[in-house]
């Protein structure tokens, strides 16, 4: 390549990509493993192992109402809103519905639980509440963090958001919660406001649902889309799968269709091993 310096200069910055995209995969890989461990020890310390679900869940709501108390945000103390250690330790957090979920799906996840976030929208497909969902049996069942309870109908039934959009359902379960909003509704819910992004989110739903009508059920984007240890680790992967496959492809062009050999890696620790260790007689 010594004759082609665009061809290798490229070559050093896809190379370069190729390395920092695998150093941060490594770093995501330590940073999920330490959110796990510190997630898994809060909720080993607050849940029973020995609980049902039903009772999981309603380990956690007491611990978000009546834990120990805790720290208090100042300006010298900035909180993130994405990072589980944060939502579980700052007061102010845990009466905000959106991080009061987020801190339900960590430790209900921990608990060995499947739990995601659910978005209540109004009329301008603007969120209104969030909520959790909790998959029971085969049911996904309805937990308000915020207010610290498990809808349930007057029976003890617990229920799903599909059977909240009956509005007589609705008022049965929630006219028990003290000053719980009748607004609160679930004619409008989704796990995903793609609308946030700008320019295309308004229409990048409707085509997701025609290519993949399961998309919002397929995957738990709560804790892809609301842990940064998460995230940062699923970004890293996707860069570093990317930059391998350019690395590859512009290797397989070079030496198909531009008739540049490269050294591979592997020829050239061979000849440096040659020469340390020397050619046998």
């Amino acid at each position: 390549m010594k004759g082609h310096p665009v061809v290798r200069a490229s070559w050093y910055v896809i190379n370069i990509i190729v390395i920092a995209s695998l150093a941060a995969v490594l770093y995501g890989i330590g940073w999920e493993f330490s959110t796990r461990s510190f997630l898994k020890g809060f909720s080993d310390a607050i849940i029973p192992a020995s609980d049902n679900p039903e009772q999981k869940v309603e380990a956690i709501l007491i611990w978000i109402a009546d834990g120990p108390k805790r720290l208090t945000e100042t300006n010298s103390t900035p909180v993130s809103l994405r990072n589980p250690e944060d939502t579980l330790n700052f007061q102010q957090l845990l009466q905000v519905c959106g991080t009061a979920t987020n801190a339900f799906v960590n430790l209900a996840q921990a608990s060995g639980l499947r739990s995601r976030r659910l978005l209540l929208l109004d009329h301008g497909r603007t969120s209104k509440h969030v909520v959790a969902e909790v998959l029971i049996g085969d049911r996904w069942i309805i937990v308000d963090p915020s207010y610290h309870t498990v809808f349930r109908r007057p029976d003890g039934r617990l229920v799903t958001q599909s059977e909240l959009r009956d509005p007589d359902t609705f008022r049965a379960v929630t006219e028990a919660i003290p000053n719980y909003p009748q607004t609160y509704t679930y004619e409008s819910t989704v796990h995903v406001r793609l609308s946030r992004i700008p320019v295309v989110g308004k229409y990048l739903r409707g085509f997701l649902n025609l290519i993949w009508p399961s998309w919002e059920e397929s995957i738990n984007w709560t804790l892809l889309l609301e842990r940064e240890s998460f995230a940062m680790l699923t970004a890293s992967i996707v860069l570093f799968c990317f930059a391998l496959a350019v690395r590859f492809l512009f290797g397989w062009y070079c030496s198909s269709r531009l008739g540049i050999v490269r050294a591979r890696l592997r020829d050239q620790i061979a000849r440096v091993s040659q020469v340390l260790v020397g050619s046998p007689q």
